[in-house]
């Protein structure tokens, strides 16, 4: 019983990674009615940043956040503003092309620069502290705190939509971009701020993702595709619906890997579908026809 319960807490606590993940995809597709194919790659392009900023001068991890977070931010800003909102329009096919140019990019880029050998942060004896709750059931530290910083950027996010101007200003620009800039709203600075909020927590996903395990320059289309079924499954439009979409998502996994080592990664698919049969709009979808 406790290995179980041991299993459903460790799979609930990767939940909230897979909530990071998807959060900034979840708000590219909200704000700007875009899918970013390379979302997962600049996660692991921020993980890479990260290490290659740890290993020389010995930081530690959690420090060099405080750089990489505003470093991808203001990537973001500019990605969008500059390149990005060119794209922009009634075919999504041109935002899909260019943002899988530029997963390739990223890809290629850092097997040059770090070779296909996988990378990890190290952050000492924090990676392995564990909290007893009694009996032989204990939970990690670190997940605990990545679970933590998901519901903070998530209660932060509510805030920003619900009580401030610029989010007045994002959902007045996502439901109707063409009024919005009829009342004096710019749409171009308006969505390159949401990707420079995006990427700000794609980056804080990718600095825990290496802290918690070794990662490759390839890494990054799994990492979209565990986001792009956390959102899904939450529902489009739902900002809590990510955590709730990353939490099945997570539990599900840690289920099958108890089951049998080679159906961790299945059983998450297959709860991702069982949710697509029950709910197709997901579990807390906001999202209208348009």
């Amino acid at each position: 019983m406790a290995e179980w319960l041991n299993t459903l807490l460790q799979g609930l606590l990767l939940g909230g990674l897979y909530s990071l993940f998807a959060t900034g995809l979840a708000l590219s597709f909200g704000v700007m009615r875009m899918i970013n194919i390379a979302h997962g790659d600049f996660a692991i392009l921020a993980a890479f940043v990260a290490i290659a900023v740890v290993e020389p001068l010995g930081l530690n991890p959690f420090v060099v956040l405080l750089l990489i977070v505003p470093l991808m931010g203001g990537f973001g800003y500019l990605l969008q503003r500059l390149i990005l909102n060119r794209t922009l329009g009634q075919d999504i096919l041109p935002p899909l092309l260019v943002t899988f140019g530029f997963g390739i990019i990223i890809q290629n880029l850092l097997l040059v620069m770090f070779s296909a050998d996988t990378r990890s942060l190290d952050i000492g004896a924090l990676g392995t502290a564990s909290v007893a709750l009694g009996g032989d059931v204990a939970v990690g530290v670190l997940p605990l705190i990545v679970m933590a910083v998901a519901v903070a950027v998530l209660a932060g996010l509510q805030w920003l939509f619900a009580a401030t101007p610029l989010g007045r200003a994002f959902r007045a620009a996502s439901d109707d971009s063409e009024a919005a800039q009829l009342m004096g709203i710019d749409n171009r600075h308006i969505y390159a701020l949401a990707m420079a909020i995006a990427m700000a927590i794609v980056a804080i996903a990718g600095v825990f993702l290496a802290i918690r395990a070794n990662i490759a320059p390839t890494d990054g289309p799994a990492r979209l595709l565990y986001a792009f079924e956390a959102v899904i499954i939450g529902g489009l439009g739902s900002l809590w619906g990510t955590l709730a979409g990353g939490i099945i998502l997570g539990v599900a996994q840690a289920i099958g890997l108890k089951a049998d080592p080679g159906w961790g990664i299945l059983a998450g698919h297959l709860a991702f579908l069982a949710v697509l049969v029950i709910r197709p709009n997901g579990l807390f979808a906001r999202t209208r026809e348009r």
